[in-house]
């Protein structure tokens, strides 16, 4: 028995985050249905893994008839479209609600349902800029470099559609009712500045790039180049971690009294990097690696399954690169379904 087992989940065909929360329920084992265009597209066999398919012309009124017969057996809805695209197709949360009022439904954006953007185009890019996250990102006096799109589509979307969706299931427990989730990723992302916002004011931390404790402008919060061009990343902030980074390099131990000394950090980088730069990545995992450094090496994708603590949590499974259903769960774990037709699937929803 999986968490979500016999949950009902109708997911339209969109890309980025959507795709993503529709896979995060799949793996903790809710019956996923994807609806997409007829022709069908490029799939991913990670990210679109553990769903039933089904093509479906949405835009003729076939199309829509039979979804509708769909989503009124289903529980949660996901769509990624522009906002009012789905109610020009008949398909929209009005319809849905009136017709199935205890449906969920999710709706996937950048921008939100409202506001001056909300019919602009964008992507994850504009949506961390407009959140204040991207500015304190990358080297002083260079331009914000893109940090692929780990923080907007997925960090501020699809994880914040996917807390939504199950917030609003364990209140129709309650109430009986389904509700609306506007998932935009403006929204996400402001909520994930929240240590930062509070830091900022408080003056425990600065966003300016050459300032910022998190951002790579510290010593002991960075990545460093080895002999061998590969990279190495500490993470040495609390005062005894930092102490035992200085020791394990041979730096002076007097360094630990400046660490916080915002004007002392470039002299101290370049310490720092002048040390690491005379031993391989490999030679300085055998040194630090299981230390309290706060040391992990920075492994390239296809490495990561090798690496001895993700082979032995068994990160990465099947074969292909994809990780295992996270989180985990001690009585309910998670699994990869197999992908389906989704025909088949709609005959055990008793949908004809």
């Amino acid at each position: 028995m999986t968490a979500l087992a016999g949950l009902r989940v109708v997911e339209f065909a969109s890309i980025g985050p959507g795709p993503h929360a529709a896979m995060l329920l799949s793996d903790l084992g809710a019956e996923v249905l994807r609806i997409e265009r007829v022709g069908g597209g490029f799939r991913n066999p990670v990210l679109d893994r553990g769903r039933a398919r089904l093509a479906l012309d949405i835009r003729t009124p076939e199309g829509r008839d039979r979804t509708l017969a769909i989503t009124d057996r289903a529980d949660v809805v996901i769509e990624g479209l522009r906002p009012g695209v789905m109610e020009r197709l008949g398909l929209g949360p009005d319809v849905m609600l009136k017709r199935n009022p205890r449906l969920v439904y999710g709706r996937m954006t950048g921008w939100g349902q409202t506001g001056p953007l909300a019919q602009v185009a964008g992507h994850d890019l504009n949506y961390i800029a407009l959140s204040g996250a991207l500015a304190a990102i990358g080297a002083p006096g260079t331009p914000p470099p893109p940090p692929l799109n780990l923080i907007g589509d997925f960090g501020g979307g699809s994880l914040y559609l996917v807390t939504g969706i199950l917030a609003a299931l364990l209140e129709r427990a309650r109430s009986g009712l389904g509700q609306v989730v506007d998932a935009a990723i403006v929204d996400g992302v402001s909520s994930m500045m929240a240590l930062f916002a509070g830091m900022v004011p408080a003056g425990v931390m600065s966003m300016d790039r050459d300032r910022n404790l998190l951002g790579g402008a510290a010593p002991c919060y960075r990545c460093y180049t080895c002999a061998d061009g590969r990279y190495v990343s500490v993470g040495a902030i609390e005062p005894k971690f930092y102490a035992e980074l200085l020791d394990r390099l041979g730096l002076p131990a007097d360094l630990a009294a400046d660490q916080m000394v915002v004007e002392r950090w470039p002299e101290t980088a370049r310490r720092f990097a002048a040390v690491f730069v005379t031993r391989s990545r490999h030679d300085w995992c055998d040194a630090l690696e299981g230390t309290d450094t706060c040391f992990a090496p920075v492994l390239e994708l296809d490495e990561v399954p090798t690496h001895r603590h993700m082979a032995d949590r068994g990160v990465v499974v099947d074969g292909i690169w994809q990780a295992t259903p996270a989180p985990r769960l001690s009585r309910t774990p998670g699994r990869i379904a197999p992908t389906s037709d989704g025909t088949a699937l709609l005959t055990e929803w008793g949908v004809g």
